[in-house]
């Protein structure tokens, strides 16, 4: 018990001192890891696994959406990828098919990388992928 408390409070204190890129990495990190969580709840008829994972990254491509910069021009193609990327969960999920949550996975680790990347060569902090 006292080591979930001590984790909890270092995740804490990670995020309220992270960067904005290492927040998002952080995101990322998120869902990836509840999409294949997502897809081997279903591969082990999990279904219980499967949506309680499933529905976790969708809500964290909810955050992803809500705290895009709608102005700007990378926004005017990452609104329509995850408002699909958000389908092919609810897809996957409804119809118990890893099919479309793996499509999902691939799109948000070349997301990740992506950003990495972008916070590379802007001399932000980033998280390690």
């Amino acid at each position: 018990m006292l080591q979930a408390a001590v984790r909890a409070k270092y995740l804490e204190n990670t995020i309220q001192t992270a960067s904005p890129a290492q927040l998002l990495i952080m995101l990322y990190d998120g869902a990836i890891r509840f999409c294949k969580l997502g897809i081997e709840a279903i591969k082990q008829k999990d279904y219980s696994g499967a949506n309680l994972n499933l529905t976790k990254a969708q809500a964290i491509l909810d955050e992803l959406l809500v705290t895009l910069d709608r102005e700007s021009e990378v926004a005017k193609t990452l609104i329509p990828l995850y408002q699909y990327m958000k389908q092919q969960l609810i897809q996957g999920n409804v119809k118990k098919d890893p099919g479309p949550v793996e499509e999902v996975l691939g799109y948000m680790t070349d997301l990740k990388e992506t950003w990495i990347l972008a916070a590379k060569s802007a001399n932000l902090p980033h998280a390690q992928g």
